[in-house]
């Protein structure tokens, strides 16, 4: 699965998960998005489900700063829009908040979802916190790749106790 980022450099460049993932070589700077990625959107209509993996050559982010989001969101991208499910992050500006995420908390947790563990876990380990995020969502995330249905996804954030709707994100 090819790693796919679209930079808006909005962060501080020191702390930008994105850039450190192409400086390392894990995923590539891209200008546009294709047909066949799965671009992660915090605001699309559809959850990432494990069951659409084979429609997908690549996932992309969308690096850009949360306070800008909505704006940045509102673009046109080429691409098929999926949201995360609730995930907690585990990066220290916004550990154990529910989807406020770093761009490789994103990717990882999609890498994730769509069976690609190994590919989630090797981005993860250039960040001295990544493996937190793992711990703190790892039994949400071996959930998420079995569901085959958002109204799945509500149950399960039900059981994990956590006030949370897809349908009021």
């Amino acid at each position: 699965m090819k790693i796919n980022l679209l930079m808006f450099y909005q962060d501080d460049p020191k702390k930008c998960t994105a850039a450190k993932l192409i400086k390392f070589g894990l995923a590539r700077k891209i200008t546009k998005s294709q047909s066949k990625t799965v671009l992660l959107h915090p605001y699309a209509e559809k959850t990432l489900l494990n069951k659409e993996k084979l429609l997908f050559t690549s996932i992309t982010g969308i690096d850009c700063s949360w306070a800008l989001a909505e704006e940045v969101f509102q673009k046109n991208f080429v691409g098929v829009s999926r949201k995360l499910p609730p995930l907690l992050a585990g990066n220290p500006v916004n550990y154990s908040k529910i989807n406020k995420l770093t761009t490789v908390e994103a990717i990882a947790g999609a890498a994730f979802i769509l069976g690609y563990e190994e590919l989630s876990q090797k981005l993860l380990e250039k960040f001295n916190w990544g493996h937190t995020f793992l711990e703190l969502n790892e039994n949400l995330l071996h959930d998420y790749q079995k569901v085959k249905s958002e109204d799945q996804i509500n149950e399960i954030i039900r059981e994990y106790g956590y006030e949370y709707n897809l349908s009021n994100q």
